[in-house]
């Protein structure tokens, strides 16, 4: 008897120590998922004890099964047991294997897709430095935190470090800290530091006073990481001098766009700097309206001929100079203003749309304020490609004498003209004999085909639009402009390493939790709904006994 009573207490205190080693594993799944395998070890531990006291104390364990009151409870004791069992098991599991559905608006709990693909390609360690106090004036570090939580979570070469600048000034001194909430990205030699202004947006409210009513961490942090990992961006050169419409002024809104997705834009002078730099990726003529010097036109033509890059916005009349450069490329340009009284965007006439079936990028909603109509030079001719493979059939321009290949991006209807006497306060009307009958071209691209080999070969990309009011900061928002204008330059850029991401502004709600409050939230969240069905069920049987 006193034999049996020691197998007893032996098995239950092999069954005690094996619920502990499961709470334990547990907890450290939870807590320390840096050691992860050291909780499946604890887990399996106590997997491997409860299996144990089972074997050791069978013959109890059946009896009390298949007694009167063993069977009046077993079942719901299994069930309970199950469920207890299986819910743990999910969480742990889910701990390291899950995926994240974001519900929001601008998906402000993930990252797009493009930051996704950058993390898993790097090959480059990255620090990450985050300066902050607990204080968290901006009350923006949570939010930060969490970002940078879900960088990790794509690249184990991402490595996070958080700094109070108070206690260790001398750290702050070393990166040059002079704000809390400041990030400082480090690979090898490079660093970037990114303030908080470049995170938060500022708006002032009814008293003047400033608040913040954003934040966009993302953008700026990938674009660091690309910085400092040494992935070239593409760099765009707008042309000034000759009158064109300003970077900063008239085209505020497609600079500001192009830096969204990772582009680095600079104005270029060809009379201070004589040479487009070698870093150019492409270059942007945007309506120039004044005559170039014959020294940057012949800049351009290199440039061009040597497998150059442009995006190449006119408007109608424009300076001889732009003409002779496009001539070179097989286009000419006649005087007058594109009419296409079936499809206009109104009230102005002189505005014509190109609906998806006449534009390229199949883009329902752009138009041209006040456009002109390109024309190939007689020596090429036109064919319809892709009329057998069943999709949209392209115009393709081409000539026996020439390499270049004009392919049509943008087409007026039937019923559009080229008014070359254009009065705006009489009524458009088509005249015979002096006006051009459509359909018209507003836009190509353009490129020289080679019998060189890939890795030898110069190709030049060219993208003309007959209007440049369509990019402008008036109408660039409006309908599909501003993709428009992304993807001619895209198009010509394709090839290039480049990172496009989407700008992501999410709307500041401040929540302030301290870090007894989030570790609270993160383990009730997980292992609250358990011991509430334990308790319940516990209560429940010693009720019924």
């Amino acid at each position: 008897m006193k034999n049996t009573s020691n197998v007893y207490r032996f098995s239950g205190l092999i069954a005690l120590l094996g619920l502990v080693a499961l709470l334990v594993g547990f907890i450290v799944m939870i807590l320390l998922p840096d050691i992860r395998l050291a909780a499946w070890g604890l887990l399996l531990l106590g997997a491997l004890l409860l299996s144990t006291a089972v074997i050791i104390d069978f013959r109890r364990v059946g009896s009390a099964l298949t007694g009167r009151r063993g069977k009046f409870s077993s079942g719901t004791t299994v069930m309970a047991v199950t469920f207890i069992g299986i819910t743990l098991l999910v969480n742990a599991i889910s701990l390291g294997n899950y995926h994240r559905f974001d519900a929001t608006g601008v998906a402000q709990f993930t990252l797009t897709q493009q930051t996704k693909d950058a993390l898993q390609n790097l090959e480059t360690p990255v620090q990450v430095i985050f300066f902050t106090t607990p204080q968290d004036t901006l009350g923006i570090s949570g939010y930060i935190n969490n970002l940078l939580d879900e960088y990790q979570n794509y690249s184990d070469k991402i490595s996070i470090e958080t700094i109070d600048p108070d206690e260790h000034p001398d750290q702050a001194r070393q990166y040059g800290i002079n704000q809390y909430e400041t990030v400082v990205f480090k690979s090898g030699t490079r660093s970037r530091l990114i303030s908080p202004q470049e995170i938060v947006q500022v708006s002032a409210d009814q008293q003047g006073n400033p608040q913040i009513v954003g934040a966009d961490a993302e953008h700026p942090f990938t674009s660091a990481i690309l910085e400092v990992t040494g992935i070239v961006q593409k760099k765009l050169y707008f042309l000034t001098g000759h009158g064109e419409s300003s970077v900063s002024a008239d085209y505020s809104n497609a600079r500001q766009s192009l830096l969204d997705n990772l582009y680095k834009v600079e104005t270029l002078d060809l009379v201070i700097n004589r040479e487009i730099p070698e870093d150019t990726a492409a270059l942007i003529i945007a309506g120039p309206q004044k005559s170039l010097g014959t020294n940057e036109l012949e800049i351009i033509r290199n440039y061009l001929k040597n497998g150059g890059a442009a995006v190449v916005l006119i408007n109608p009349n424009p300076p001889e100079e732009i003409e002779q450069l496009l001539s070179d490329w097989g286009i000419q340009i006649e005087d007058g203003i594109v009419i296409d009284p079936t499809s206009y965007v109104a009230p102005s006439i002189t505005s014509p749309s190109v609906p998806r079936l006449r534009n390229f990028f199949g883009l329902s909603t752009t138009y041209f304020p006040g456009a002109t109509a390109l024309t190939p030079q007689p020596e090429y001719t036109a064919k319809l490609v892709g009329l057998e493979s069943g999709v949209i059939p392209q115009v393709i321009w081409t000539s026996e004498n020439s390499s270049i290949q004009m392919l049509s991006l943008l087409r007026t209807s039937q019923d559009s003209w080229l008014e070359k006497e254009f009065d705006p306060s009489k009524e458009a009307k088509f005249n015979d004999g002096i006006d051009r009958k459509g359909p018209l071209d507003m836009g190509f691209f353009i490129t020289n085909a080679s019998d060189e080999e890939p890795e030898q070969a110069k190709r030049t990309n060219m993208v003309i639009f007959g209007d440049s009011d369509f990019a402008a900061n008036q109408h660039f928002f409006n309908g599909d402009n501003e993709e428009l204008f992304l993807n001619a330059v895209n198009l010509i850029t394709a090839g290039q390493e480049l990172i496009s991401i989407e700008r992501k502004v999410v709307p500041f709600r401040r929540l302030v939790v301290g870090p007894e409050t989030a570790n609270f939230i993160r383990i009730s969240s997980i292992g609250l709904l358990p011991l509430i069905v334990l308790a319940v069920g516990a209560i429940t049987w010693w009720r019924r006994r």
